[in-house]
């Protein structure tokens, strides 16, 4: 039975504590946990209070009242960890557009949780967390460290264009719905009254080096306009990450997300449909365990779906066969499906661009550019690799001054462009089936009379490139869309059936840093310069196409 004076307490302390002084809300926060922890009924109405004080928006002059947000956090850990009543229902929480610092909410148990465009300062926990409902974490911004270990997400959990700044782990978490960590525009219908609201939100800065967009996280699309593998960025991860032993039962995307480090899927299970195809990941020991009808199923280059080498042990030890639950669950637990192995039918290319070492991803670059001169039916599968490669983020801005690492990274971008404009760069001496070797040069550069590939197709959504110059080149299709050029862009005499960049709107536009020319490009089959390049800022002189 429903506490009707209780609730209302709930709700004039919390209606207190949005207009008190710091030390009349501590002593609010003591009060709505002393109510949830007297009636479990009464837990989701003081969470509510709890959560509408941390959405209030920060003062930019006085800072995130750091001491009362963290105890504010705290209170709500107790509301959702407590145990008086083991049939009690999970609490949801509405913390969109929050802003918490140093949130311990491991061990927690929550029904709906959105905490879509909150700001997570200081390290954030989620570890061994249950979520009965969708997780939503779209656009939420980690400045420090986040852990979700163990968390369990009962059903979707949605991270599109979340940012983690610092080291991430998802170590043997357990996804039972969609892992949603590709493309992250919202979607709506012409009828959605989420429209009417869609102005008041606020995601955090967009302040990333060598980026400008500050409407990149917020790019919001017409329900059915696009497939899942259109449009713009996926989930940031600046640090290292890992999904060591995670479990994903529904489908797993990390379409155009980004990993600016170490990626680690080791002994991961995965139970649907797959697409995970940047070169840093490294998936040793991983599995799939989806059927010939899930699709897509796509992998690194350099790694491939096969049967477990004798001895090998699986994902599960004895004792963990024994307790593992019927389910989606269980069959993770019991490492069923094919293990993902090493693929030798790419050799001698073995992921070196996944390596830590910048003399072993140069030696990679060469060796992609020799594979695909031999091997036109791994073309656009090395494009995509090297795409991916360049759509890294990276952690310093790669004009002014540079260290010699940094340098040495910004370099590496270059050959990887040179790599790819020399081969979609028809012309004598570029036959159509392999002839003469196209390696790197001394400098990284491709050497003369490279081999041509036609009719590939660029992703580059968010890429940070450096002195491209894609002159007399010709591209199918290429996603340039949010791509920040720095240095001197080179377009002029290429041709492409389809270049985007940007989402339709002013958000997800790209922008040129220094001198371009399109001088004689053709953009697009069918749809004029100004088109195509509209809402794309200039910082330095440039031309247009001459529409044809």
């Amino acid at each position: 039975m429903v506490d009707a004076a209780g609730v209302e307490e709930c709700r004039a302390v919390g209606r207190q504590m949005l207009a008190v002084a710091s030390a009349q809300r501590d002593a609010a926060l003591r009060r709505l946990s002393q109510l949830g922890a007297a009636d479990p009924a009464l837990r989701q109405d003081a969470a509510d209070a709890v959560c509408a004080y941390l959405r209030t928006p920060v003062d930019g002059s006085d800072g995130p009242d750091a001491d009362g947000r963290r105890e504010a956090v705290r209170v709500l850990a107790g509301l959702l960890r407590f145990g008086g009543d083991p049939g009690a229902s999970a609490v949801g929480v509405d913390l969109a557009g929050a802003t918490l610092v140093d949130a311990d909410l491991g061990g927690c148990a929550l029904a709906g949780a959105r905490f879509d465009d909150a700001r997570f300062l200081g390290t954030t926990s989620f570890a061994g967390a249950r979520f009965a409902g969708e997780a939503i974490f779209a656009r939420a911004f980690f400045h420090g460290a986040a852990r979700f270990d163990e968390a369990h997400f009962a059903a979707d959990a949605v991270f599109g264009r979340a940012r983690f700044r610092g080291p991430a782990s998802f170590a043997g978490a357990v996804f039972g719905g969609m892992a949603w960590f590709g493309r992250g525009e919202e979607e709506l219908w012409e009828d959605d009254p989420a429209w009417d609201t869609i102005e008041e939100v606020r995601p955090a800065e967009w302040d990333e080096p060598n980026e400008d967009d500050p409407g990149w996280p917020v790019a919001v699309l017409m329900g059915d306009y696009q497939e899942w593998t259109e449009g713009g960025d996926g989930a940031r991860f600046v640090g290292p990450v890992s999904f060591r032993r995670a479990r994903l039962a529904g489908p797993a995307w990390f379409y155009k997300a980004r990993f600016g480090a170490e990626a680690t899927f080791g002994g991961a299970w995965f139970g649907g449909p797959v697409h995970l195809d940047q070169p840093a990941v490294d998936l040793t020991d991983a599995r799939w365990a989806g059927s010939a009808d899930d699709e897509p199923v796509c992998w690194p280059l350099g790694w491939t779906q096969g049967p477990a080498p004798d001895g090998a042990n699986g994902l599960a030890g004895a004792e963990e066969l024994a307790a593992a639950p019927a389910g989606p669950e269980g069959s993770a637990a019991r490492g069923g499906g094919a293990m993902l192995l090493p693929d030798g039918s790419v050799a001698p290319y073995a992921r070196q661009l996944a390596d830590p070492d910048p003399d072993v991803r140069r030696v990679g670059l060469r060796v992609l550019g020799e594979l695909g001169d031999a091997r036109p039916e791994l073309r656009q599968r090395v494009v995509d690799a090297v795409c991916g490669y360049l759509r890294a983020p990276l952690p310093f801005p790669v004009t002014g001054e540079l260290t010699a690492a940094q340098a040495g990274e910004v370099e590496l971008r270059r050959a990887a462009q040179r790599l790819l404009a020399a081969r979609l760069r028809p012309g004598p001496g570029a036959p159509e089936e392999p002839g003469r070797s196209g390696g790197l040069g001394e400098q990284g550069g491709p050497v003369s009379g490279a081999v041509h590939w036609a009719g590939l197709s660029l992703s580059l959504c968010g890429a940070t490139l450096v002195d491209l110059d894609l002159s007399g080149c010709a591209v199918d299709y290429a996603d340039f869309t949010a791509a920040q050029f720095h240095g001197v862009t080179r377009f002029d005499g290429s041709t492409f059936e389809g270049a985007a960049f940007r989402l339709g709107g002013s958000e997800g536009r790209a922008s040129f840093h220094g001198d371009v020319t399109f001088a004689g490009a053709r953009l697009d089959r069918f749809r004029a310069p100004a088109e195509v390049l509209g809402a794309v800022v200039f910082h330095a002189t440039h031309d247009l196409p001459t529409p044809s």
